[in-house]
């Protein structure tokens, strides 16, 4: 009977190994609760459940059960209220079409019953609903809705890797997919927590993507402790070259939309005292042209910059002012560099001459090209000029040199004023110098009256001996 034992053992162990591999072949058919459970014991036996294909099978059966309508009666994070906060997170509350509500509910019940899963495993079951074919934005929805129910109250360690999961997840998703908003919020919690390099960089990358939907607001992110800077612009100089190498210089709505709000942010950053000079030339020209079509805010930042960091050699303000395209500035931005002090003389001179270059070429250009204005009153009699037309139906073609006469000396008389302004702004500045030469002058005078003076004193001999 003993050695009959052994024997029973050997043809007994084939046949749990086959019933083993059944209940993994049949678990997809299990009850969606049932599934969760399992998926959560393998989770406690790592790795052993990981090298028998337990984990591999419970998850495979978790997301099949996702692809279908939610069981009845079970409870979901929607079937309580519309306006619960899990249906805001993982749904567009701007839409009131019921029938988009219906389809967000069906597509996000397993929400609530998966925010109870460790990092890992989320991760895990993020990646195979990605690699199944699952809209990428309920992926994203997912993983925001799984950070918002376990961020509060955990540790530092745990959000690191709940942090640290999504961003490994979200960073193949799409770029529509994933919201800018959401993003910075991740940013925000991660500040302190020095997730891993090649997290961060995820990250960064991911916002750089999206930086043509941030605000002002999502920029202003506080500088590190220790450095005295107000903000991170380093940070911010990182999201700008994700964005460019993302080739959004390929589109140029988005380009000139992210432009504008580096504007915006050059504006607020400018009155920082600690921010330093190359790092404002760093952020201004990190653009490519095409970004702005018009450089006054860019203008308006640097004269604020120049007011705060009043110790700036001429030099260093003419390097800042290289970011500034002449060309692109607003006649009357042209006129207030021209008698803005706090600009270095060669810049204001620069712009006054790009203005005349501009002007001089819509003088001279092709007249076809030079739109017809209405004749003027005459300023003797008040009435209007009437047209003359030839036989063929064209206007005279004394008619057609009074237009082009009329139009050029429009641009003349800006142009004449523009020169004007440089004139009054290097007036003014000639006689600050001269101010400035008398009180030299004059302290000079004392000087060497009492230098005199005392030579005169030490050549007298002395009375006493």
């Amino acid at each position: 009977m003993a050695a009959d034992a052994p024997e029973a053992a050997s043809t007994a162990a084939p046949s749990l190994v086959s019933m083993a591999e059944k209940a993994l072949e049949e678990m997809p058919h299990w009850p969606w609760h049932t599934v969760v459970d399992a998926v959560k014991q393998c989770q406690r036996l790592l790795p052993l459940a990981d090298t028998t294909g337990a984990f591999d099978a419970a998850v495979a059966a978790l997301v099949s059960h996702m692809a279908v309508p939610p069981p009845a009666g079970d409870a979901t994070p929607t079937s309580s209220s519309p306006e619960s906060s899990a249906f805001r997170f993982s749904c567009d509350t701007k839409s009131s079409s019921l029938s988009l509500r219906g389809s967000c509910i069906s597509r996000t019940w397993w929400f609530e019953d998966l925010a109870s899963l460790r990092p890992g495993t989320v991760e895990r079951v993020a990646a195979a609903l990605v690699a199944r074919g699952t809209d990428h934005r309920i992926v994203a929805r997912f993983l925001f809705y799984y950070l918002k129910c376990r961020i509060a109250g955990a540790s530092a360690e745990d959000k690191k890797a709940m942090l640290e999961a999504s961003v490994t997840v979200m960073s193949g998703l799409d770029r529509s997919a994933v919201s800018c908003k959401g993003l910075f919020g991740i940013l925000r919690i991660a500040a302190p927590l020095k997730l891993t390099d090649a997290c961060q960089q995820r990250l960064i990358a991911m916002i750089g993507r999206k930086l043509d939907h941030a605000t002002l607001d999502n920029l202003l992110v506080p500088a590190p402790a220790g450095t005295g800077s107000l903000y991170d612009v380093s940070l911010v100089l990182r999201f700008l070259e994700a964005f460019l190498r993302g080739g959004a210089p390929d589109e140029p709505a988005r380009l000139k939309k992210v432009g504008r709000l580096i504007d915006l942010y050059l504006a607020e950053v400018a009155p920082d005292p600690s921010l330093r000079p190359a790092k404002f030339l760093e952020l201004a020209t990190a653009l490519p042209a095409p970004a702005r079509d018009c450089h006054d805010a860019l203008y308006r930042a640097i004269d604020v910059y120049f007011q705060v960091h009043g110790r700036l050699t001429e030099e260093e303000k003419m390097k800042i002012c290289r970011g500034l395209s002449y060309e692109k500035l607003s006649p009357e931005c042209c006129k207030h560099l021209a008698r803005n002090g706090g600009f270095p003389t060669r810049a204001a001179v620069q712009a006054l001459a790009s203005q005349h270059t501009v002007l001089k070429s819509l003088v001279l250009r092709d007249p076809a090209e030079l739109k017809p204005v209405a004749p003027s009153p005459h300023p003797s009699t008040g009435k209007r000029r009437e047209t003359c037309y030839d036989d063929d139906g064209r206007g005279g073609a004394e008619n057609d040199g009074q237009v082009i006469l009329y139009a050029g000396r429009l641009d003349l008389t800006l142009e004449n004023q523009n020169l004007r302004s440089l004139l009054d702004g290097m007036h003014w500045r000639v006689m600050e110098l001269e101010k400035v030469c008398s009180r030299m002058k004059t302290q000079m005078t004392k000087m060497k009256a009492r230098r005199a003076g005392s030579r005169t004193a030490r050549s007298l001999p002395r009375m006493c001996s």
